[in-house]
C-alpha cells in the first residue's frame, strides 16, 4: 500500500497535545468525527470549519480529506499496533451510490456502483478546486483508528483515488432469513491480483459500500502512533496527560506539580479515602503532561475508578478539597 506523509514533527508534537486534551475532556464519551478534525485542523494550522458529515472533511489550498474512522475492539490492553499489518472492513466509505436492479450479473453492477463512486470523488475533488483555485489538488482519505480506553491511536493517509473495475471481480452472497433478521444480498469485490476482498456493498437497510482497508506496518514511516493516556516513558516513569485547567487548579492545590510532591498526595489519598466518583469537567485548550512514577500510578489507576487520567486527578483533588 503506498500510504502518504501526514505530519511535519512539530505538527505531531501539537496534535498529540490537542488530542490528549479532547480525550481528557471528553470524560469517556464515544469518540467523534468532529473531535478528529478539530484536532487535525489546529495541529496543521487549518481553520476550524462547523464539522458536517455532508462534506468533505478537510478542504484547505488545494487539500482535501475524508475522513474515515474505526474503532478497535477486544483489545484488552493490548497495544494498539496489533492492528498493524492487518486488513480491516470500514461499515461505509459511501451511501450515495444506488443499485437500480439486483438480478444482473455481479460484474455489471459492480461496474455501474463504481461508476457512481468515481463521480461522487470527482465532484469532491472539483469542490476543493473551486475553494482552492489550484488546478491539482490532493485528495485523499485518512484513516484513525482508536481503541476503547483512547488511550492510544493510529493515523494514516492515502490517495483518493476511485477504483477501476477492471482490477476487480465481483460476486453476490445471498444470506437467508433466520429469527427476526430479514434475507439479504450482498455485492462482494475482490482485487484480481490477490483475490483478497475489498469491496462488500450492502443492498437492504440502505445501499453503502464498506471497502476493506489495509494497515500499514508498525515499521511504515508515514504510519502516526498516538499516546495521549498513562504513557510510560521508560520502566519507571508514567505520563498523566490531563487538561490544562486541571493541571492548574492541582498546581493551586499542592503548590507544585513536581513528581515526589503529586506522588506524595497520591499515596496519601490511597492510605486515608475511599474513592470519590464525583467530578468536574474544565475547559481545555492542549494537554499538559505530569510526571509520576509508574508504580505509584499503578496504584492510583486502581484505587480510583476514573475513565482517564484528568479524571483521576479531579478525583484527587476531589480529595484534597
Amino acid at each position: 500500500m503506498n500510504t502518504l506523509p501526514v505530519f511535519s514533527q512539530e505538527e505531531f508534537e501539537r496534535a498529540k497535545l490537542l488530542l490528549a486534551a479532547q480525550v481528557a475532556s471528553m470524560m469517556g464519551r464515544k469518540l467523534e468525527e468532529g473531535d478528529w478534525s478539530d484536532v487535525y485542523c489546529k495541529a496543521k494550522g487549518i481553520p476550524v470549519e462547523s464539522w458536517s458529515n455532508l462534506h468533505i472533511d478537510v478542504n484547505f489550498n488545494g487539500l482535501g480529506v475524508e475522513f474515515k474512522m474505526l474503532r478497535i475492539p477486544r483489545l484488552k490492553g493490548r497495544p494498539m499496533k496489533e492492528a498493524c499489518g492487518t486488513t480491516l472492513m470500514h461499515p461505509s466509505a459511501t451511501r450515495s451510490v444506488r443499485i437500480d436492479d439486483t438480478s444482473l450479473p455481479a460484474n455489471d453492477v459492480m461496474r455501474d456502483v463504481f461508476a457512481q463512486y468515481s463521480d461522487l470523488i470527482s465532484a469532491r475533488a472539483d469542490r476543493v478546486r473551486e475553494s482552492s483555485g489550484c488546478d491539482q489538488v490532493d485528495m485523499r482519505f485518512g484513516w484513525l483508528l482508536w481503541e476503547d480506553e483512547l488511550k492510544e491511536f493510529l493515523y494514516f493517509e492515502e490517495k483518493m483515488i476511485a477504483p477501476n473495475s477492471d482490477d476487480f471481480y465481483a460476486e453476490w452472497s445471498e444470506t437467508g432469513a433466520r429469527g427476526q433478521r430479514k434475507s439479504s444480498k450482498s455485492l462482494w469485490v475482490y482485487e484480481k491480483r490477490t483475490g483478497k476482498k475489498r469491496y462488500s456493498v450492502t443492498t437492504s437497510a440502505g445501499i453503502k459500500i464498506q471497502p476493506y482497508f489495509d494497515v500499514p506496518s508498525s515499521a511504515d514511516p508515514n504510519l502516526v502512533h498516538f499516546r495521549v493516556q498513562s504513557e510510560p516513558t521508560d520502566r519507571n516513569t508514567t505520563i498523566m496527560w490531563v487538561s490544562g485547567g486541571t493541571a492548574e487548579a492541582l498546581k493551586s492545590r499542592l503548590g507544585t506539580l513536581a513528581p515526589e510532591v503529586v506522588e506524595s498526595s497520591i499515596l496519601d489519598s490511597i492510605e486515608r479515602d475511599e474513592p470519590n466518583d464525583e467530578f468536574g469537567l474544565d475547559d481545555v485548550g492542549a494537554a499538559i503532561a505530569i510526571e509520576i512514577d509508574s508504580d505509584v500510578f499503578e496504584r492510583f489507576a486502581q484505587h480510583w475508578d476514573a475513565v482517564n487520567d484528568d479524571h483521576r486527578l479531579q478525583l484527587l483533588m476531589k480529595f484534597l478539597s
